[in-house]
């Protein structure tokens, strides 16, 4: 693994890049003078004295970008990845906030594993908001103590890698998140029709005569989630939608006025099913690669606002694990240092959304569904910034990665647009180049 220095910094002068915040309508080339971790001025030109300056011509400095869907491991799998790994591999992918799922071992279900993970990543400049279990072990039977876990400091309740057993359960668990103002997070997967399946059901699984998921088994959930949202007024929000009928029901939900929300991962807006022709695991992932037309609403749902987030379900595996014939291998991949270059690259290059557009989804939406402080460059905000360069072209290579693990199907593609660095809580990381 990659040495991971962050350095304290309190005060400092970035000078030369273009800074871009969508809510606070800013958009201009300017100096940004940090003084006490809180940004002081912001100007055309800044002249200071003793006080350190990084010149970023070509940057941009944006508010810092925040992932509400990562899989850290601990407890239970260091080897695959920790929680410092992960906030390395958090900062070199740009983001100065992540939210670490509950399917650890044991599952995060307690506020012992909760204040544990929050410890964890006190000293670094990336900040850990923990996902609780939604139901105790992640079993679907018994609510977890949802009013304990949100005071040790988890933000939302899902039981991601499964979904909530039962409507009963989940409504119970929608209700009682309600009063706190918190969502569920669901995986939505009818189990009952995925059992065995390593990819998505259609004319390729058919071909490579690889059991199949269809995409109902996904929209079956997405619409058992949305009446009992709108049925208990409780939040819930999608995890990496995949389906263009799910997209449709998410709309439709929101044109009703239900507090639906939802999030897409990069692989399900630039890869398709054909892909897994390979048999490489590094392309098994659930929910899986679907088809081109559900690629195409994955972008339309990002484009009309239907798509809240782009999020990226980092999920680390070790080599003996996901190196073996695609039926055995476990589901997902690294998403954390590909996010940005796949971004750009897929969405804000082909002119599908803005760079304000794009930033936004990874800045204000996630913290604004978590009910989180905002990232803001602004007179007297805290200074919570990523600094990348939109024009960088790099070759995505997993040996340089700071994850534990190299599980990435994006080896070799080149990108546009790279991620130079974050400044958070004090301190400053500097990708090395």
């Amino acid at each position: 693994m990659k040495k991971f220095d962050p350095i304290a910094k309190k005060s400092l002068l970035i000078t030369g890049s273009r800074l871009i915040d969508p809510v606070e309508k800013l958009d201009k080339k300017a100096d940004l003078l940090i003084e006490n971790g809180k940004i002081s001025r912001i100007a055309d030109k800044i002249d200071t004295e003793n006080i350190e300056t990084l010149h970023l011509p070509g940057h941009i400095v944006s508010p810092g970008w925040f992932d509400m869907h990562v899989h850290f491991r601990e407890p239970g799998r260091e080897d695959e990845e920790t929680i410092k790994s992960g906030c390395a591999a958090a900062a070199a992918g740009g983001f100065t906030g992540v939210c670490p799922m509950p399917n650890t071992q044991p599952v995060a279900d307690s506020r012992s594993i909760i204040e544990f993970m929050i410890d964890e990543a006190k000293e670094l400049p990336v900040d850990v908001h923990p996902i609780a279990a939604a139901t105790k072990g992640s079993k679907g039977q018994e609510l977890t103590e949802i009013a304990e876990l949100i005071e040790a400091g988890a933000v939302a309740f899902s039981d991601d890698g499964v979904t909530i057993s039962t409507a009963e359960i989940t409504r119970r668990v929608l209700e009682y998140a309600s009063m706190y103002d918190a969502p569920i997070i669901e995986h939505c997967e009818e189990h009952s029709m995925t059992k065995g399946a390593a990819m998505h059901e259609g004319a390729m699984s058919t071909r490579l005569g690889i059991p199949g998921m269809p995409g109902v088994a996904e929209d079956l959930i997405v619409a058992r989630d949305i009446l009992l949202a709108e049925f208990t007024g409780g939040r819930v929000h999608i995890a990496h939608i995949s389906t263009a009928r799910s997209v449709d029901l998410v709309r439709e939900g929101k044109k009703r006025g239900v507090q639906v929300t939802c999030e897409v991962m990069p692989h399900h807006f630039c890869l398709t099913d054909e892909s897994i022709a390979s048999y490489d695991a590094n392309y098994k992932m659930n929910p899986p690669l679907r088809t081109q037309a559900d690629v195409d609403a994955m972008i339309a749902g990002l484009k009309d606002g239907t798509i809240d987030v782009i999020a990226t379900d980092h999920a680390p595996h070790s080599p003996e694990e996901k190196d073996v014939e695609f039926a055995a291998a476990p589901f997902g991949i690294l998403g954390l240092e590909t996010a940005l270059g796949l971004v750009i690259t897929h969405l804000v290059e082909p002119g599908h959304l803005s760079l304000d557009q794009a930033i936004e989804k990874i800045t204000y939406a996630p913290r604004k569904i978590l009910q989180l402080p905002q990232a803001a460059i602004k007179k007297g905000a805290a200074a919570n910034l990523t600094i990348f360069n939109p024009d960088e072209t790099w070759t995505v290579d997993p040996k340089q990665f700071y994850s534990k693990c190299r599980n990435t199907p994006f080896t070799g593609w080149q990108l546009k647009g790279r991620p130079a660095g974050i400044f958070n809580d004090g301190k400053l990381w500097l990708a090395p180049r």
